[in-house]
């Protein structure tokens, strides 16, 4: 199946090259930092987790979403999403790969990662982090393309690859799940500390995952031609909303146990995001607010169904999107940092090279999308899933 990559469009060469320049220009930013250290970063003594490890919990919870489409696929036979489970098993594989690379950036020197593998310690968090991730991408790898080596050949899949589904369905809910413990489990940081962290990882990644991918295929749709199907399109927009509705229900249980107890460990850091320190409106404020606005219109348009499977789903979805990225990608490190233990307020924005070594993490990531998924619309187009 590696012949389609060499197969396309001149706009599929100038896309591919277009995101190589991205990762080499990224690429030198990155230099400097080896050489420089990240003190080129917007991180401090006080703030020692910045864009890298929001955007890297941000993309554990995509990759986890691929089970929305596994679970029903496999669990209630629903054939509808049989269509597009593949792009949702690659988007795994892709945002995984982008996880690890977070990582990677963040440590400084990529050479401390040998230390988590030549010297584990089972007491710590990180160490089963680093278990999930390598197993749920091992997993989606092999399931994702020997399932799609069958469809090519118009087969049914071996039996051996119905229980790894079974296990990877186990598995994305694992993978959050230990992510959302590396912050639930430090009792000094009050916005972190609470017993729903987990759920509201899950149910975050369970509305934003499939909304990035239906948003995708929406865009390869009006490129391709390929067709996900409009029963699996209204099916999947449904799981978003519910899962939607319980994400925001999960913040405002957060917002009346700390407003309702009124204890400033909890109190101060909501407070921070949305209204400031001392007068002056944190420049994250403004973020918040734009991240209610947009939760809520997505809401007002993805509730009512005529609204739901209408034009305007893609507009909702964007702000979904918006709205979890900005909670979960700014807010949450943010809130959690500020103020530090001792009460002191130590402002945070992550600096120009700062947001550029992120900008090419997300080129790598949409590079290996674009390969996967150019397989699999090649595959897809032998079986006449296009509309044209």
């Amino acid at each position: 199946m590696l012949e389609k990559l060499f197969s396309g469009p001149k706009s599929y060469y100038v896309w591919l090259l277009f995101l190589l320049c991205v990762i080499a220009g990224c690429g030198l930013v990155y230099l400097d930092q080896l050489q420089s250290g990240l003190g080129i970063t917007g991180m401090n003594r006080e703030v020692s987790w910045g864009l890298y490890i929001s955007q890297f919990t941000y993309f554990v919870g995509v990759a986890a979403s691929a089970v929305m489409l596994v679970l029903p696929a496999y669990f209630h036979h629903y054939k509808k999403f049989k269509r597009m489970i593949i792009f949702g098993e690659f988007m795994a594989v892709a945002a995984v790969v982008m996880c690890a690379l977070f990582i990677v950036v963040d440590l400084g020197q990529p050479q401390r990662m040998l230390n988590v593998m030549l010297h584990p310690t089972p007491n710590s968090v990180m160490f089963y982090d680093m278990i999930v991730l390598i197993g749920y991408l091992c997993l989606n790898i092999v399931i994702g393309w020997v399932t799609l080596e069958a469809e090519r050949l118009d087969v049914e899949p071996p039996k051996w690859v119905k229980p790894l589904i079974y296990l990877s369905i186990l598995w994305a809910f694992s993978i959050h799940t230990v992510t959302a413990f590396l912050y639930a489990g430090i009792p000094g940081r009050h916005y972190w500390l609470t017993a729903i962290m987990a759920a509201r990882f899950l149910s975050s990644a369970f509305c934003s995952g499939p909304a990035i991918l239906l948003l995708l295929l929406f865009l390869v749709r009006r490129l391709t031609g390929f067709d996900p199907g409009k029963d699996a399109v209204k099916t999947l927009s449904t799981i978003i909303v519910y899962a939607m509705c319980v994400n925001v229900f999960f913040y405002l249980l957060e917002l009346f146990t700390a407003f309702y107890s009124q204890i400033p460990g909890h109190m101060e850091p909501m407070l921070f995001l949305f209204s400031g320190h001392g007068g002056h409106l944190a420049w994250v404020s403004y973020w918040m607010w734009a991240a209610v606005i947009m939760a809520f219109a997505s809401l007002a348009i993805l509730i009512p169904p005529q609204w739901r499977t209408g034009p305007l789903l893609p507009l909702a979805l964007i702000m979904l999107v918006a709205a979890s990225w900005i909670d979960k990608g700014l807010g949450l490190l943010i809130g959690g940092f500020t103020p530090n233990m001792f009460e002191a307020f130590t402002p945070y924005m992550p600096t120009a090279k700062e947001i550029a070594v992120a900008l090419g993490v997300y080129a790598v990531g949409a590079l290996v999308l674009s390969l996967l998924w150019k397989i699999a619309l090649g595959v897809k187009r032998e079986a006449h899933h296009f509309s044209d």
